[in-house]
């Protein structure tokens, strides 16, 4: 009898070295979360680019209102801000009619549209597939032009960025898998900047068409706009938050269904699983071109 105790403590003993050894090299199984890009605890580097991406919906929700008031009185300020479509085209009406000039209007739109751009970039490089599959959503766009980049080499990504903001897709996918491929920072900012400018002039030029009856529009968005947005604002916040309970019981039912059938934690199978473009392997997530170094350099 004491020999068969002897033998099930030992066995015991056993069960749990593997246990501990097993989340010692995966231990993502105890962070993984679908609505964070990383896996496995975070670094220091993860938990400031993510906090920054945070931040910047929070700045865009927050100074909405604000921007929306300033649109027909002070629209190169509200360019500024937040660089919007009606704030660009508000500015060169105003221009046109003797308030500003359009060059004041095309170098406000540079630090309006693109001062968040570089997060996404790097959160491309720090993440790679996981931050471009949470992007792209059920769609699955990250996955496609994924598939794309590997078929039509990296320099795709390079007018895919300059184009961005005239597509009809989130920006923040095209600047993400743009850090995923490899692109250098300073060639990353160069072709923001360009695809920035071409974007701005595009609108300027209509402002200022436009002139005196885009000025009396923006007039009236800024008298009745802040209402408008505060309401825009509740009614986003309250879908996002639905959202977000939605994916965690989708997550949660698809972890009961892994341990039941003892496959154990799916979450890193299904994203893969998801995500990845068909007929087509996505170059490794932390791959570096020759000479490039770390995005936080």
């Amino acid at each position: 009898m004491d020999e068969a105790s002897g033998l099930e403590a030992a066995k015991l003993a056993a069960e749990r070295e593997a246990e501990r050894e097993t989340k010692r090299e995966n231990p993502g199984s105890t962070w993984d979360d679908p609505r964070i890009p990383w896996s496995g605890k975070p670094r220091r580097v993860d938990i400031l680019c993510w906090a920054g991406i945070m931040l910047s919906g929070i700045f865009y929700w927050v100074t909405l209102p604000l921007r929306t008031h300033l649109v027909g009185t002070h629209p190169v300020l509200s360019e500024l801000i937040g660089g919007g479509t009606e704030s660009i085209i508000s500015a060169a009406a105003f221009a046109r009619v003797g308030h500003g000039t359009l060059i004041v209007v095309l170098l406000a739109a540079i630090p309006g549209i693109m001062k968040f751009d570089p997060l996404y970039w790097w959160a491309g490089r720090l993440w790679g597939e996981r931050i471009i599959a949470l992007f792209g959503g059920k769609r699955k766009r990250g996955a496609r032009y994924m598939g794309r980049v590997d078929r039509w080499g990296r320099k795709f990504t390079w007018p895919a960025v300059i184009i961005a903001p005239f597509l009809p897709i989130p920006n923040a996918i095209i600047f993400v898998i743009a850090g995923w491929a490899g692109m250098r920072l300073l060639t990353f900012v160069i072709l923001d900047i360009i695809g920035t400018l071409l974007w701005a002039g595009l609108l300027s030029g209509l402002g200022y068409a436009l002139g005196h009856h885009a000025v009396v529009v923006a007039q009236a968005i800024s008298h009745y706009g802040l209402w408008v947005s505060i309401a825009l604002v509740v009614v986003v916040m309250f879908f996002q938050v639905r959202s977000q309970r939605q994916m965690m019981r989708e997550y949660a039912q698809t972890r009961a269904a892994a341990q039941q059938s003892g496959t154990g934690d799916p979450a890193g199978a299904d994203a893969a699983a998801d995500h990845a473009p068909e007929g087509n392997h996505a170059p490794e997530t932390n791959h570096a071109p020759e000479g490039d170094q770390a995005a936080t350099s």
